[in-house]
């Protein structure tokens, strides 16, 4: 795998010349950084040798033109370095923010095409972290970390160049822990790398226990819980706090090293330097522009920790965040587009097989039809595969054998927005947005006008609690819908699904979860729009299927009876000891 620093320049491509504008302030401005040691060089040269200083031989004899001339180029360069500094700030910035922007959105839009296998193995907590906490810790990086370095380079090569070109013997004593200092800092690189690979790691544990807990309150409360959870998040939150005190023991040495490092090479060219101009071998001016420039070549070094610190951060949360955006696609769609107005509905399971990862096979050989226009009943006990059948032809898994065929063409064949917008789906979990009761009702659907929300309301029999709500239809139902009820977000989710006017609509468990009298609402809604639509209705409670066209009893995967609500009673079978059961004959 290549490094995470090249995965990340190939990101950073689209802004290529927000890229090359903000190096090209970043060096301008490291160039004018560095010209005040010679600014100080040329004074003193001035002032020692009056009329045989440098700037004499430019024409300019007068020692008091010289520093005025001096003195106007110190005031040109100190504000091309200002200018340049606020340039470079900006554009840094901007491309942070650019890039945080960018692999934020193209993070997420990766994660919705991702099949719901890839969510079932992973936790939301740690996606939050990823889609979060790492991309900030890039944007820091890029903030400051990559001037810094490319300041740090410049500095090294062009006063390394001015000193070897001036005073070759001395720039030697100057450049020699470099070396050290780089070899010290592949080695502090190389061994901080896993430490913070862990720390991201035990962030992504924490941000998952914060957001399990927090989606969890209603049992941790009904269970006396809140000491055990208190525990279990202290264990998480001690483990970041562990990891990051390793990393931070081992960066925090880096520092200091660096420091005697460059101790000694200044203590040698203060020395050496001082002893040739004494003897007359240096210029006092030349004397000077080494000592200064020599702390600009070297104090910067000592920065260099705290910059690979924030890269070593940067790069582990840079390696999550594209590890997530590489993540393979396991489920694809087709290229054939699909037409609602044309879809008349029929469904076709042929030898199907299926069976969740690292589990026994759930369907074998399935088999199933459902006439174009019809309405089928699925019943069954738990884990029998009714609502598999449902994230089959939703392509939410992907079969491993057989084929399901839509108006007679295998599935695969369409695009997969075209295929999921072809069925309507009311699940027992209704999850509702935080939002209006009108933008939950219209939700998925582009300019949808008030009435159609109001009449799709109507036929889901919402409309009356509706009306009793603060603010009707503009009422916040919160996070999850959980200002409302149960039976009251079952209805809105109806409501949604008759806005979408889909072909197809699939009830799974719809009505596991509401009262008697809303069972019956939602009975009457269906009524009045299965008329002319697929319609599949997945059950626990048989009095919601009984009407239907035809009824199919599943246990273990298989068929094992179907027909009408009277059809399957006459059997005495499966169907009648579950009636039998709910209608109160039967324990």
């Amino acid at each position: 795998m290549r490094p995470p620093l090249l995965r990340l320049l190939s990101h950073l491509a689209p802004q290529k010349r927000l890229v090359w504008a903000a190096i090209s302030c970043s060096l301008l401005n490291k160039l004018f950084d560095l010209a005040p040691p010679l600014l100080i060089g040329l004074a003193v040269d001035v002032v020692v040798r009056k009329r045989d200083s440098l700037l004499a031989a430019f024409g300019i004899s007068s020692p008091f033109h010289q520093l005025w001339l001096l003195a106007l180029l110190t005031f040109l360069i100190w504000a091309a370095e200002s200018l340049f500094e606020y340039l470079y700030d900006v554009l840094w910035r901007n491309l942070a923010q650019a890039t945080q922007h960018r692999l934020r959105l193209e993070a997420y839009d990766h994660l919705q095409q991702l099949e719901l296998a890839f969510f079932e193995r992973d936790s939301s907590g740690r996606l939050m972290a990823v889609l979060n906490d790492d991309i900030n810790q890039l944007e820091r990086f890029l903030d400051r970390g990559a001037n810094q370095i490319l300041q740090l380079i410049t500095t090294v090569l062009v006063v390394g160049i001015g000193m070897a070109v001036v005073a070759p013997e001395v720039a030697l004593f100057a450049y020699l822990p470099i070396p050290v200092i780089l070899w010290g800092s592949l080695r502090f690189q190389k061994r901080l790398a896993p430490r913070y690979r862990e720390v991201r790691a035990r962030a992504g544990d924490l941000s998952s226990r914060l957001a399990n807990n927090l989606g969890g309150m209603l049992t941790i409360k009904s269970f006396t819980a809140e000491a055990l959870e208190l525990e279990r998040l202290t264990g998480e939150s001690q483990a970041y706090l562990d990891s990051n005190a390793r990393a931070i023991k081992l960066s925090a040495a880096f520092i200091p090293l660096i420091r005697f490092a460059i101790l000694f090479a200044f203590m040698a060219i203060l020395l050496i330097g001082g002893f040739r101009t004494l003897s007359g071998q240096l210029e006092v001016s030349t004397y000077s522009v080494l000592v200064f420039i020599t702390q600009r070549l070297l104090w910067p070094l000592t920065a260099l920790g705290r910059t690979l610190d924030e890269y070593q951060r940067s790069m582990a949360s840079t390696q999550r965040v594209l590890d997530l955006i590489d993540t393979p696609i396991g489920i694809s769609g087709g290229s054939e587009s699909l037409e609602l107005r044309r879809v008349r509905g029929e469904l076709r399971f042929e030898a199907v097989d299926f069976a969740y990862p690292e589990r026994v096979a759930l369907l074998q050989h399935f088999d199933l039809t459902v006439p174009a226009g019809s309405s089928l009943g699925i019943v069954g006990s738990t884990g029998s595969g009714k609502s598999t059948l449902v994230k089959l032809l939703l392509r939410l898994y992907e079969r491993d054998g057989g084929r399901i065929l839509l108006d007679g063409r295998p599935i695969e064949e369409f695009r997969l927005e075209d295929l999921r917008r072809a069925i309507a789906l009311v699940s027992q979990e209704v999850y509702l947005f935080h939002g209006t009761v009108a933008e939950n009702i219209a939700y998925g659907c582009k300019s949808i006008d008030i009435r159609l929300i109001e009449q799709a309301a109507e036929r889901a029999e919402a409309a009356a609690f509706i009306a009793e709500l603060p603010q009707g239809y503009d009422t916040l139902v919160g996070e999850r819908g959980q200002r409302l009820s149960g039976g009251q977000r079952q209805r809105i989710a109806l409501a949604r699904a008759i806005l979408k006017d889909a072909p197809i609509l699939v009830l799974d468990e719809a009505t596991a979860a509401v009262d008697n009298d809303t069972e019956a609402a939602i009975q009457r809604s269906l009524e009045r729009i299965t008329h002319d639509r697929t319609t599949l209705v997945i059950a626990h409670r048989l009095s919601t299927v009984r009407h239907a066209d035809r009824i199919v009893v599943m246990e273990q995967g298989q068929i094992v009876e179907q027909g009408r609500h009277g059809q399957l009673l006459a059997m005495n079978g499966v169907y009648t000891n579950l009636w039998k059961v709910q209608a109160g004959e039967r324990s």
